[in-house]
């Protein structure tokens, strides 16, 4: 069997950085609240995936989507652009 594969460096080229930059790090840091924030409502849907909800997931659930709101309302505010003529 013989293998095709581009071997010249004209046809594959250099990879890219597969490091990210530190401009995307420090977004990706921006963004974290609202990540977890999402992982602990999916964590808290997922339990009752096989069973009816409780009381008990009831409440996680609804204090998860309450941390979402609050992570995507501080991740929003931190994110939209700032005026300095006083234009909205």
């Amino acid at each position: 069997m013989k293998y095709i594969a581009a071997l010249q460096t004209a046809v594959t080229g250099t990879l890219p950085d597969i490091e990210p930059t530190p401009a995307e790090l420090d977004a990706i840091d921006i963004e974290m609240p609202l990540i977890l924030a999402r992982v602990e409502l999916l964590d808290a849907q997922i339990i009752t995936l096989d069973r009816p909800p409780n009381e008990l997931d009831t409440r996680r659930i609804r204090r998860a989507r309450r941390k979402v709101l609050n992570a995507r309302r501080d991740f929003a505010n931190r994110t939209a652009p700032v005026h300095s003529d006083g234009a909205a």
